[in-house]
C-alpha cells in the first residue's frame, strides 16, 4: 500500500483574516513568523507550490522594536531612479521609521517569502499601518498574538 502527497487545489483554500498587533515586538521574530501565515506553513493543506496563506492586518507597525544598535546602524538600499547614476538612495532604520514605519515591516516579510510570482501573490494578503486604525473591520480579523 503506498501513500499519496496531498496537493492542495484551488477550491480547497478557505482565507482567513488576522490582525496582529505589533507595538513592541521584535522586528526579525515577527517578520518570520507573519511570512510563515502568508505561506499558509500554519495549515494541514500546506502545499510549496501554491498560495494557502491567510490575510494578515498588522498594526502600530510604528512601535516595532529591533535589537543591538541597528536602529542606528541598519541600512536600507533602494532605486528609485534606476538606471540612471547617482541614483541609489540609502536610509538609516530611524529615518525610515519616522517617515514610512510601514516599508519596515514590509521590506522584512516581502524578503522572507519566495522571490517570485508566488511569493508577490503572498505579498497582496499582507496590509500594515501605522498606527492601531485599520480599514479591515468588516473582515472580522481574528487577533494572533504571536510567539515572540
Amino acid at each position: 500500500m503506498s501513500q499519496r502527497t496531498y496537493s492542495a487545489k484551488p477550491k480547497d483554500i478557505q482565507r482567513s483574516w488576522f490582525l496582529v498587533d505589533v507595538d513592541g515586538k521584535i522586528l526579525g521574530r515577527m517578520a518570520s513568523q507573519i511570512a510563515s501565515i502568508l505561506k499558509g506553513k500554519h495549515k494541514a493543506i500546506y502545499t510549496p507550490s501554491m498560495d494557502t496563506g491567510d490575510h494578515v492586518v498588522v498594526i502600530n507597525a510604528a512601535k516595532v522594536r529591533v535589537t543591538g544598535k541597528k536602529e542606528t546602524d541598519k541600512l536600507y538600499y533602494r532605486h528609485p531612479n534606476a538606471g540612471f547614476p547617482g541614483g541609489l538612495k540609502v536610509s538609516t532604520y530611524e529615518k525610515l521609521q519616522e517617515r514610512h514605519p510601514e516599508d519596515i515591516i514590509l521590506n522584512a516579510v516581502r524578503r522572507m517569502l519566495p522571490r517570485n510570482a508566488l511569493g508577490r501573490q503572498m505579498m497582496t494578503k499582507l496590509r500594515v499601518y501605522a498606527t492601531a486604525e485599520h480599514p479591515h473591520v468588516a473582515q472580522q480579523p481574528r487577533s494572533l498574538e504571536l510567539k515572540v
